[in-house]
């Protein structure tokens, strides 16, 4: 195992599974790695055919409220975020992203610097890969407005964490939301 797979390897196992499901994606994962050091997408869209990704969900904690774009390509309420280039740290990886996707600096201060959840996604379209997801928190504020990159989101919006009503959005979206509450109500 090379340098950069040991280094997601050590972030995977450090990931306290919320249920089940990130229980497997968790293991699987960690199988995965260890099988491979091909982890990081190489040509677009879909090589390998799993790859990481750094989501950076930004939440404003008091407002009890995420920051969602609709996403251009995927057509879906999503995150910012993006691959994790080829040796790059993934927490590098969230806050290029942050930068490129908001034009802000990444504040970790809601729940630190490590991922608060892991997925794999099969993604939709004629070139579906798996996308092996890392969720990092970042701090926002609902007053504020954030002008996501036009190339990747037409349009931005804040939704409620409590009741959150959108249907179009990564599948496992609501399962990272009642991570993320039980995790706020602790702090």
């Amino acid at each position: 195992m090379n340098s950069a797979t040991r280094a997601v390897a050590e972030i995977v196992s450090g990931i306290a599974p919320f249920d089940a499901l990130e229980q497997q994606h968790v293991a699987e994962s960690l199988t995965w790695l260890a099988a491979t050091d091909d982890v990081f997408r190489r040509v677009k869209p879909a090589t390998p055919p799993r790859h990481l990704v750094s989501y950076v969900v930004m939440v404003d904690p008091e407002a009890r409220a995420v920051l969602l774009g609709h996403h251009r390509l995927a057509e879906l309420w999503l995150p910012t975020g993006g691959h994790v280039d080829p040796g790059e740290h993934p927490l590098e990886t969230a806050r290029r992203e942050t930068a490129e996707e908001v034009g802000v600096s990444a504040d970790f201060t809601v729940t630190g610097t490590d991922p608060l959840f892991l997925t794999i996604t099969a993604t939709n379209g004629p070139d579906s890969h798996e996308d092996v997801s890392l969720w990092y928190v970042i701090r926002g504020d609902h007053t504020r407005r954030y002008a996501l990159d036009a190339r990747e989101f037409s349009s931005e919006r804040w939704c409620g964490i409590d009741g959150f009503g959108i249907a179009n959005t990564d599948p496992h979206f609501r399962r990272f939301l009642a991570k993320l509450n039980i995790t706020l109500a602790r702090s």
